[in-house]
C-alpha cells in the first residue's frame, strides 16, 4: 500500500515523544519523501539482480568484477552523483572459471554438484582417472602414497556424517534475540583458532606439512583433489547474538581449498569441492573395495596484474552549507564476492541498497548540508583490502596514527554486509555517544522494525578499517535469515535467496540514516583515537 508523503509526514512527527527534549532537528517533511520514495518506487531489486545475475560472481581482480565496475559508475552518472570515479589499488593475480563438469562413472553415472574454489589450475583437458582415499597426517605417511598417485583424483578427507536440518535455519530477531544484543559485549577469548590444518607448524623456517602435501600431490602427479568443503557443520551467527544456526547441506557447498593470488599456476593442483553427499558415497564405495572412477574437466583463467587490477568505486552527492560542505558522511559497502555462488547476498544486497540510498536522495532533492558519499569497497574476501587502502590513502596511517587533513572532515561511516535482512538497528561500536542521537533517528523508524541499538562491536567488515583509524563507523545490525546457514560464501548466494521488502526497508533505513549525518550542526562523536598498530596489523 502506498501512503501519501502528508500521511508519511504526519508519522514522523507524531513517532517522536512529545516529552522528550529533543537533541537532533529533525526534518519530517524530508524523511516522509525519502520514506515515499524509497518504499514505493524502489529500485534496488533491479540493481541487486545485475551485480548477481547479470556480472556476478565479482572476484576481485577477475573480468567480472570489472564489468559490474563499469556497470555501476554509469548508474551513479546517469542519478546525477558528482564525480562517478574508480580508485585503483594494486591486488595481485585475477582469477575466473571457465568450465566445469564432474561425472561419476563408477560404480554407476551420477551427475555430480560440485564448485571450484578461486585461484585453483585447471585440468588438462577432460580427464578420467580412478579416485583414491588419501590421508596424511604426518611426514611418515608419504611414503605410504609415493609411486601411486599418478593420474588419480584423490578424496582428502573422511566421510562427514550429515544432520537432518533441525532448529534454527532462517533466523530473524526475536525479542530475545533484541534482549541479548542490548547486553554489554563479552570480551573476547584469545587462543589457536579452530580448523587449523594438523601439523600446520612451520619447522626451522622450512615448509610447513600442508605445504609439503601440496608439492607432493604436484611432484606425483596428481589430477585433481576433491574435498567436502569444512568439517564445522554448525556456526555462530557472528553478530554477538547466543542463537546458533545449522549449516546445510542439501546440495548447498561451502568451497574451501583453492589456491593463492600471490601462487604461480603450475605450483597448484586442480581442487573441486563436492556436495557432502557425493563426496561420502565415494568414500563409502572405496571402503567396500570397489573401484570408483571419474570424468572431470576444470578450465580456469589466471589474469595477470599488469596494471593495478583491484579497485574502489565512489561518488558524491556535494553538501550545500558553505561551513560544512567539505565535511563528508561516507556510506559503503563491499563490492566483490567470492566465486561461489554469484554473490548475490555476500555483497550486492549491501552494495545495492547503498546505490540505492544515494538514489533515493537524488530522487528526492534533498541539499545535505554536508557531502554524502558512497564508497564501494574491492579486495573486502582477501582482508578489507579496498577499505583499508582508502583510508590510507585519504585518512590516516594506522600503523603510526598519522592522520591526513581529510580525517577530521569525517563525521560518520555507515556499512552494510550482513545479508538481504531488513536492518534492525545499529552495533554502536562502545561509542555510547552516539546513543541519544541515534535514539531520536530510529524513533520515526519504529513502524519499519528499526528498535535496537547494540552497545556492541563486530567485525570482519569495512566500517572496521575506518574504526580503526578513529572514525565513527557503523554497521548496520540486520535480520540474518539464511545468511550463515545457506548463502554464505556458498554455491547458494544466489538472487533467489534475497528478500523483497527488507532490501526496500534496508535501502531506505540507509538513506535516511546518511541524510540525518548529513544535516546535523555537529559531526558525530568520536570516541578516542586508538593507538598505533606499530605494522603489526590492526585488523
Amino acid at each position: 500500500m502506498r501512503l501519501p508523503a502528508a500521511v508519511l509526514a504526519a508519522a514522523v512527527v507524531a513517532a517522536v515523544p512529545a516529552a522528550q527534549q529533543p537533541v537532533e532537528k529533525l526534518d519530517p517533511a524530508a524523511l516522509a519523501r525519502i520514506r515515499d520514495e524509497g518504499l514505493n518506487r524502489s529500485q534496488v531489486m533491479e540493481h541487486i539482480s545485475w551485480l548477481s545475475d547479470v556480472y556476478g560472481p565479482r572476484l576481485t581482480g577477475g573480468p567480472q568484477i570489472a564489468q559490474a565496475g563499469d556497470w555501476a559508475l554509469e548508474r551513479f552518472h546517469e542519478w546525477g552523483l558528482s564525480n562517478p570515479r574508480r580508485e585503483t589499488f594494486e591486488f595481485g593475480r585475477g582469477w575466473s572459471l571457465v568450465r566445469f563438469s564432474g561425472h561419476l562413472l563408477e560404480p554407476q553415472v551420477q551427475p555430480l554438484i560440485g564448485s571450484v574454489p578461486p585461484w585453483t589450475p585447471g585440468t588438462k583437458g577432460t580427464v578420467t582417472a580412478n579416485v583414491v582415499r588419501v590421508q596424511i597426517d604426518s611426514e611418515a605417511d608419504f611414503a605410504r602414497y609415493t609411486g601411486k598417485l599418478s593420474g588419480a583424483i584423490i578424496l582428502t578427507q573422511p566421510a562427514r556424517a550429515v544432520q537432518m536440518l533441525e532448529g534454527t535455519i532462517v533466523h530473524r530477531m526475536t525479542d530475545q534475540d533484541m534482549a541479548d544484543a542490548m547486553r554489554p559485549p563479552v570480551p573476547a577469548q584469545r587462543g589457536g583458532g579452530a580448523g587449523a590444518a594438523p601439523g600446520g607448524g612451520r619447522g626451522a623456517g622450512g615448509p610447513t606439512l600442508a605445504q609439503r602435501i601440496q608439492q607432493f600431490y604436484r611432484s606425483e602427479g596428481v589430477a585433481a583433489i576433491f574435498n567436502r568443503g569444512a568439517d564445522s557443520a554448525v556456526v555462530s551467527t557472528g553478530s554477538g547474538l547466543s542463537a546458533q544456526q545449522q549449516r546445510t547441506d542439501g546440495g548447498t557447498i561451502f568451497p574451501s581449498g583453492g589456491g593463492s593470488r600471490r601462487a604461480r599456476p603450475e605450483d597448484g593442483v586442480p581442487t573441486v569441492t563436492l556436495a557432502v553427499e557425493h563426496y561420502n558415497r565415494m568414500v563409502r564405495v572405496l571402503e567396500t573395495g570397489l573401484p570408483v572412477r571419474v570424468e572431470l574437466n576444470v578450465q580456469t583463467q589466471f589474469h595477470e596484474e599488469t596494471t593495478p587490477n583491484g579497485f574502489n568505486l565512489l561518488a558524491d552527492i556535494p553538501g550545500t552549507d558553505p561551513e560544512l560542505k567539505d565535511e563528508v558522511v561516507i556510506i559503503g559497502a563491499h563490492f566483490d564476492s567470492v566465486a561461489a555462488g554469484t554473490g548475490a547476498t555476500d555483497n550486492a544486497t549491501g552494495s545495492a541498497a547503498m546505490m540505492e540510498a544515494m538514489r533515493i536522495l537524488k530522487a528526492v532533492g534533498v541539499q545535505p548540508r554536508r557531502t554524502i558519499r558512497i564508497g564501494l569497497w574491492g579486495g573486502e574476501e582477501q582482508g578489507l583490502l579496498g577499505s583499508r587502502e582508502y583510508v590510507r590513502r585519504h585518512l590516516a596511517d594506522v600503523s603510526t596514527m598519522t592522520l591526513k587533513p581529510a580525517h577530521g572532515k569525517v563525521s560518520a561511516y555507515f556499512n552494510s554486509d550482513n545479508g538481504t535482512g531488513r536492518i534492525r538497528g545499529v552495533w554502536l561500536e562502545g561509542n555510547h555517544h552516539v546513543r541519544p542521537i541515534f535514539e531520536e533517528w530510529i524513533a520515526p523508524l519504529k513502524d519499519l522494525g528499526v528498535e535496537v541499538l547494540s552497545p556492541r562491536a563486530v567485525g570482519s567488515t569495512d566500517h572496521v578499517a575506518f574504526a580503526a583509524a578513529g572514525i565513527p563507523a557503523f554497521q548496520f545490525l540486520v535480520d540474518r535469515l539464511e545468511y550463515r546457514s545457506r548463502t554464505h560464501h556458498s554455491n547458494m548466494d544466489v538472487f533467489d535467496r534475497v528478500q523483497r521488502d527488507d532490501m526496500v526497508q534496508h535501502a531506505t533505513v540507509a538513506a535516511i540514516f546518511a541524510y540525518q549525518a548529513a544535516m546535523r550542526d555537529e559531526k558525530l562523536p568520536r570516541k578516542a583515537l586508538p593507538q598505533p598498530t606499530g605494522g603489526r596489523g590492526a585488523f
